[in-house]
């Protein structure tokens, strides 16, 4: 998933608040579980999350989700933040400025765990 980090989303230093970062990494996690899950999921848990650099305003956002474990309800994905400089002095290759452990649950129309259909 790609978007670009704008001025509406930067915290008190000017550099963009991690909280929309991780709402992107949860964006970008849930369309992997959705897949993995044939159905609607919700987030339980979120580990491991590290920032290591800074966003700017202007740099394109890139989130890439791994499948980590298949449970009978839960689903684990590592997902990664990468950006692009594109509109500041410092264009470059990507680098990446975040990581977490998603955790998801496959939910039924009532908001309970529901049994994740068999893998191929």
């Amino acid at each position: 998933m790609r978007t670009m980090a704008m001025p509406a989303d930067t915290n008190a230093n000017g550099d963009i608040f991690g909280g929309w970062i991780m709402s992107q990494m949860d964006l970008g996690g849930s369309l992997l579980a959705n897949e993995i899950a044939l159905g609607r999921v919700g987030t339980v848990a979120v580990s491991e999350m590290s920032f290591s650099r800074p966003v700017k305003v202007g740099d394109v956002v890139c989130t890439h989700g791994e499948l980590v474990k298949v449970g009978r309800t839960s689903i684990t994905i590592c997902v990664e933040v990468w950006v692009k400089p594109v509109l500041t002095p410092e264009r470059g290759p990507r680098y990446k400025v975040a990581q977490a452990q998603f955790v998801y649950v496959a939910i039924d129309q009532d908001g309970r765990p529901r049994a994740i259909p068999a893998q191929e």
